[in-house]
């Protein structure tokens, strides 16, 4: 099984580590060729995204599956919620059985809020997390901008680096933790599980 996800860019790519540890832990010999494929920025729209798709899924090398996972919030007005992002996404590709759009409510970092004392300590800070579950952390105050905020007032002296940063906050944590508190993320990884025949009873419920 080789399935190609699409990701907006550099923070997505440091989940790809973690995601691909969690995966061997179920999925053993049925663990897929994953390849994160980023758009530094957002990931295609409409027609571009539909040729995307397409290419991937035939030709010499083509994957058997493709998953767009993308931001709700993009910096700009296209989605209202992580249900009408899935919606378009499925609407500009049509009507193609091997391609699975899922989203990050807000933005990929409401990922990472599970982790606070983690941000905590790489921020040097006190701040405490933000109330409410990660996905429901709105777009006045997105996660993103929540860790960003803690990192520029804490003794770290440093603005969030998406990269550095993400990659910390992820380092040798258990990924259920998040997945148990994160409706989207779970749907994510239930794709990927799903696809390699995986019974109903390794799902994560």
């Amino acid at each position: 099984m080789r399935i190609a996800i699409l990701v907006e860019g550099a923070t997505e790519k440091a989940f790809e580590p973690i995601l691909q540890e969690f995966l061997k832990s179920r999925l053993q010999q049925k663990m897929p060729k994953l390849k994160f494929i980023s758009y530094d920025g957002r990931i295609p729209k409409k027609e571009k995204l539909k040729r995307s798709v397409e290419n991937l899924l035939t030709g010499k090398d083509a994957f058997n599956a493709v998953i767009a996972l993308t931001d709700v919030y993009t910096g700009t007005n296209d989605f209202q919620d992580a249900a009408d992002a899935k919606a378009k996404m499925t609407d500009w590709v049509g009507n193609n059985p091997n391609f699975y759009p899922h989203t990050a409510q807000h933005d990929f970092e409401a990922w990472l809020l599970p982790y606070w004392s983690t941000i905590q300590k790489l921020a040097k800070s006190n701040k405490s997390a933000p109330r409410g579950l990660p996905e429901q952390v709105n777009h006045d105050s997105s996660p993103a901008y929540r860790i960003k905020a803690i990192f520029e007032t804490g003794k770290c002296q440093r603005s969030y680096n998406k990269i550095r940063d993400a990659s910390a906050i992820l380092k040798n944590q258990d990924l259920m933790v998040s997945v148990n508190l994160c409706p989207e993320l779970k749907a994510f990884i239930n794709t990927i599980l799903s696809l390699c025949e995986v019974s109903e009873v390794n799902l994560i419920p």
